[in-house]
């Protein structure tokens, strides 16, 4: 729910934990709701609805993932490099979109030591 939190943030990181989680949990909301627009149109305005608030924030965590292994946003819109991006590890301590959510104490050490 980290990425609902962060509805149109395209700035920071994502950690694959976060950036899965939110894609499982969207899509066990969004398949059902499209299986039963087919039996009711009632079904089909909510799965449009739902489909439309999902949108942003499912740009946004895809952007804070591509930043936390390196790339920028716009390797999203590369087809399947950009899901080879998003199952790769995290780039260890801070980068240029932040620090590493994973291990935000390393980012403090590096401030610290540099």
């Amino acid at each position: 729910m980290t990425a609902l939190k962060k509805y149109a943030v395209f700035n920071g990181r994502s950690r694959r934990k976060e950036y899965w989680y939110f894609a499982l949990f969207s899509n066990l909301i969004s398949i059902p709701l499209t299986i039963l627009a087919e039996s009711a149109s009632i079904f089909g305005i909510i799965s449009l609805v739902y489909s439309l608030a999902i949108l942003v924030p499912s740009i946004a965590a895809g952007v804070r993932r591509m930043h936390d292994v390196g790339k920028s946003g716009w390797f999203l819109l590369i087809p399947f490099y950009n899901l080879y991006l998003a199952v790769s590890d995290s780039e260890p301590g801070t980068n240029e979109y932040g620090p590493n959510p994973k291990n935000p104490e390393l980012a403090i050490e590096d401030h610290l030591v540099g």
